[in-house]
């Protein structure tokens, strides 16, 4: 069943991915389950340079307790880094990427489900679900990616990835202001908030899985799946390296990645111990206010970016924005300390993190070649994300292991400024002009 380009249905359908499952890395990964990983009782304490920091004992091992957190995430994107090519490979060859991707989906969600028994006394299972929550998140996205350009039309691309995070930024917004008033008003525990995550995750993705067909250019496998995924990833692997510009864009995407992808990930927990706030009532309350001052920034930082990537082109537009990051970071590790300079980060982190993401995506869609293969082209793009990951947040734990989460930032600084520079190496093409 092909599918017809720029088709308003199934833009918005795929979309709709987007608010699905944006609420896994709102609520699971940035807002209620931080703030409810933190507050558990059970931790040991220890005191360094006069704080006192939270720790747990993990097979015999004292870890900081946001230091486990950050390995625990840094393994699920390394064991998705081998298993997300093979499987793209295999799902192109099949003709089966809304399988796999419904089958990561209800992974995740379910995974989501079971954080409502986390318990510090059986730390391990509560890591599992974390572990298993975050393989869900990103192995639906490797196959979700993949449709963009088989929707969508280069031209539309910006736009469309732009509508895809914008909704993302809404729907999890809304799930998000809808447990924080069932916590806050009706004084339902916060674990019922991990359940509706999942339902809500489960729920709206029914709307993207009619949407789209699951074998867009008819394919009919023959033969062993898994030999013929691995061809499929050979047989890509040799044409991208004959691309100079998307050689060069993927370097740069890299390491700029792991700054924004770990931002996302720990920013939160930089929250909890850095900022000198009044009582633990307000730090509650302003960390959940930061982040949805993130979220609804983020919707116009998307559009904004797309508007800009049309005028300028994409790679000047990317410049900038990481550029932006650079002065963020520099300025967080020296100058936010008090709770309003962590209200002005988030409104900064918010402007650029809805614009590096949706055009990052479109950016590299884009650059692809002529081919059918888009879940395989898609597989490369998300492992160099998960290997960022893997570095970024496995680097943050550890230096913050050693000295504090502060000089983790340190680190951020460092990837940006390095990604800028490989922008700066990107060629010019008529994809990425401004029109």
């Amino acid at each position: 069943m092909a599918i017809e380009l720029n088709n308003k249905k199934t833009i918005s359908a795929w979309t709709m991915y987007d608010w699905a499952n944006s609420v896994y890395p709102l609520v699971i990964t940035s807002a209620i389950f931080p703030i409810f990983y933190e507050k558990q009782e059970g931790w040991g304490e220890k005191v360094v340079e006069g704080k006192t920091i939270q720790t747990v004992d993990f097979f015999g091992h004292n870890f900081v307790n946001t230091e486990l957190y950050s390995y625990v995430i840094s393994l699920s994107y390394l064991i998705l880094v081998f298993l997300s090519p093979l499987l793209s490979g295999i799902a192109d060859y099949s003709g089966s990427k809304k399988s796999y991707m419904r089958f990561f989906c209800y992974l995740g969600a379910l995974a989501c489900m079971t954080f409502y028994f986390f318990d510090v006394n059986y730390i391990g299972w509560g890591l599992l679900s974390v572990l298993l929550g975050s393989i869900g998140f990103s192995g639906s996205l490797v196959f979700y990616n993949a449709y963009l350009p088989e929707i969508a039309t280069p031209d539309l691309h910006d736009k469309v990835s732009a509508k895809g995070f914008s909704r993302g930024y809404i729907g999890s917004s809304s799930l998000l202001i809808i447990c924080l008033v069932l916590i806050q008003v009706f004084k339902v525990p916060a674990q019922y908030a991990f359940v509706l995550t999942g339902i809500w995750w489960i729920g709206f993705s029914q709307i993207t899985f009619r949407g789209l067909p699951n074998n867009v250019y008819g394919h009919k496998p023959q033969g062993n799946r898994l030999t013929k995924g691995f061809q499929e990833l050979k047989k890509v692997w040799q044409e991208l390296k004959h691309i100079k510009a998307l050689k060069r864009y993927m370097a740069a995407f890299f390491v700029y990645s792991m700054g924004v992808q770990t931002i996302m990930i720990m920013a939160v927990f930089f929250g909890t111990k850095e900022i000198l706030w009044n009582s633990p009532e307000e730090k509650d309350t302003g960390l959940i206010i930061s982040i949805l001052v993130i979220q609804f920034i983020a919707v116009a930082g998307a559009y904004l970016t797309a508007y800009m990537s049309k005028k300028i082109g994409n790679i000047k537009a990317l410049g900038i924005i990481v550029f932006v990051w650079v002065l963020i970071c520099v300025g967080s590790y020296a100058l936010v300390h008090k709770p309003i300079h962590f209200y002005i980060a988030a409104a900064s982190i918010g402007f650029v993190m809805g614009g590096i993401q949706s055009l990052s995506r479109s950016t590299y869609s884009k650059l692809l070649p002529e081919t059918e293969d888009h879940a395989s082209y898609f597989s490369f793009y998300d492992v160099l994300e998960k290997v960022g990951i893997v570095i970024g947040t496995f680097g943050f734990g550890f230096i913050e292991g050693q000295f504090s989460i502060r000089e983790s930032v340190l680190m951020l600084i460092v990837f940006f400024i390095v990604g800028f520079l490989l922008l700066l190496r990107v060629p010019k093409t008529e994809a990425l002009q401004g029109r």
